[in-house]
């Protein structure tokens, strides 16, 4: 189950950042990038900061396979996802909920704190989006007033809440990705926001 997670986390973030990138108006090699930095960015930067070289998806092609499945699915369907609003945000929140776990266990994998993991669950949920909008010329979101980062540490602390519970590892995983899921939906839906810091 966490394996499939990941992978629907990677073709997820992957069409994410096609959507992102045909927005911009960029050529076929330049959304095929966007799409790929997406996917991975986080997973890399985490991988590289825990010393797990080479990094996760140069290990597993399945990891490229999803990344160009999620390329042409976005691709071929474009005009029809171009017409929900709602269709980036949706592949978005997707990753996050996945990436989120993925980042909680790695960290879990070789005894780091739990408030490590949460770090790292963070990192790998929220950079590839960092890389994305840094490439495409915008703010990046988790910089800006929505609660993004903030609801992967929620996930995170939710997963150590009910991992005290001894529950199977497959229930933790699906409520953790859904409690992350399900508060994304409620802060855009009832516009939770952190106040930006102003010059007084």
């Amino acid at each position: 189950m966490f394996y499939l997670l990941d992978i629907i986390g990677t073709m997820a973030f992957a069409m994410s950042g096609v959507l992102t990138a045909m927005n911009k108006k960029m050529d076929p090699f330049g959304v095929f990038i966007i799409a790929f930095v997406t996917a991975v960015g986080g997973g890399t930067l985490r991988d590289v900061m825990i010393g797990r070289t080479p990094v996760g998806w140069m290990n597993d092609l399945n990891y490229v396979y999803a990344i160009l499945t999620g390329f042409v699915l976005a691709w071929i369907f474009r005009k029809k996802l171009d017409r929900l609003r709602t269709s980036l945000f949706v592949f978005d929140t997707i990753g996050l909920g996945v990436f989120t776990l993925v980042g909680l266990q790695k960290g879990i994998d070789i005894h780091l704190h739990p408030v490590i993991c949460i770090a790292l669950g963070t990192i790998t949920a929220c950079f590839g989006g960092v890389i994305r909008d840094i490439l495409c010329n915008d703010i990046p979101v988790i910089f800006r007033k929505e609660v993004y980062a903030t609801i992967c540490i929620i996930g995170g602390m939710v997963f150590f809440g009910l991992r005290k519970l001894h529950l199977n590892n497959d229930i933790l995983y699906l409520l953790t990705s859904l409690v992350i899921i399900i508060i994304r939906l409620m802060a855009v839906k009832f516009n939770w926001s952190l106040k930006p810091i102003e010059k007084e």
